[in-house]
């Protein structure tokens, strides 16, 4: 990893990397120069609109992706799983880049752990893969995941209701599912790895829930009336039950927020 001498240049590196074990080790190595006071918090040059991306895997509109049946293997749910980890990393790292300058320190601490973290995942998913004789790109993904954050590029708080507080916590609802499975398949490993990742989401959530109440309250706006109007400007669709609501509660999302937002009668 090339010599970086603040976070700006760090939250770039990682975003202009394709590979995907690359990406991962510098987002970790990013976040351990964070953390030991190597990177000052300075902005230099704006992040890229979209991230880099590995050839493969093969990207294609979310309605055009091949749909899973629920007795469909495992490993094309860990393939699944897989591609939503390494796009939360660049997610992480473009809230740092993207909006870290004009906000306290302790955003940065906290996004730089998202980032940090969710790098872990991605190599702890993409290792499960290999259980199952594949690796990260055998199968097609979804492109939609960064849809939402060019969505919201030019708004925080538009950022952290779309995707915290409606991406990241849906994970909440259907992890434990898949844990399930996982441990109806005999496959302990899969099963501890993805409770690592639900356990460690519902900081990330209530990461997202702390920085939006902030700018509400900066601002003086309401949260809950003005989280429904950035929901529903900039996610499409309802907000899908069932819901998790212990773990949303932990998380500080309370069922005001987004229960509301739920289809009737759900």
């Amino acid at each position: 990893m090339p010599d970086l001498d603040n976070l700006g240049a760090a939250a770039i590196q990682v975003l202009s990397c394709a590979d995907p074990r690359q990406k991962a080790a510098f987002s970790r190595r990013s976040a351990q120069a964070w953390r030991e006071g190597k990177l000052a918090q300075t902005f230099p040059h704006p992040p890229p609109d979209s991230p880099a991306r590995p050839d493969c895997p093969r990207l294609l509109k979310p309605q055009d992706m091949p749909k899973r049946r629920s007795g469909s293997n495992l490993g094309a749910l860990l393939h699944a799983v897989t591609h939503i980890e390494f796009n939360a990393i660049d997610l992480a790292w473009d809230m740092v880049a993207r909006f870290g300058e004009d906000m306290p320190r302790a955003f940065c601490d906290d996004w730089v752990s998202v980032g940090d973290d969710e790098a872990r995942h991605f190599t702890m998913m993409q290792d499960r893969l290999q259980a199952y004789d594949m690796t990260y790109g055998d199968l097609p993904a979804h492109d939609g995941l960064w849809q939402s954050a060019l969505d919201t590029r030019h708004d925080l708080k538009a950022r952290l209701a779309i995707v915290p507080l409606v991406l990241e916590a849906r994970g909440l609802d259907v992890t434990p599912m898949m844990i399930k499975r996982f441990e109806k398949a005999a496959d302990e490993k899969s099963a501890e790895a993805l409770t690592t990742i639900y356990v460690e989401e519902v900081s990330h959530v209530a990461a997202g829930k702390k920085w939006f109440s902030y700018l509400c309250d900066r601002d003086k706006c309401p949260p809950v009336e003005t989280y429904h109007q950035l929901v529903r400007r900039y996610f499409k669709g309802y907000v899908k039950p069932p819901f998790n609501e212990d773990a949303r509660a932990r998380a500080g999302l309370t069922a005001e927020f987004y229960k509301p937002l739920a289809p009737e009668g759900s």
